[in-house]
């Protein structure tokens, strides 16, 4: 392998562990903003409401986490 496919190769894995950061973020950012939205209208539901997005946040957290080392594999990988 080149030193120019190298290259490339830790752009798109920075490029990607990028992109998944700020999908997660986003993300996550919706979950806490519709949530917040729910709580206001009804605040008798708000406990079940969090543990709702704390699990929603957790699984988005663990995707994110995925493409992170799938993203730090693939540079390795050649």
């Amino acid at each position: 392998m080149g030193e120019w496919s190298l290259a490339l190769a830790y752009l798109a894995a920075g490029l990607g562990a990028g992109l998944t950061t700020i999908g997660a973020g986003m993300g996550i950012g919706r979950l806490a903003a519709s949530a917040m939205d729910g709580t206001a209208r009804q605040p008798e539901a708000g406990n079940a409401i969090r543990i709702t997005m704390i699990i929603a946040a957790a699984m988005i957290e663990g995707v994110a986490l995925f493409g992170i080392v799938i993203a730090f594999f693939l540079v390795n990988k050649g």
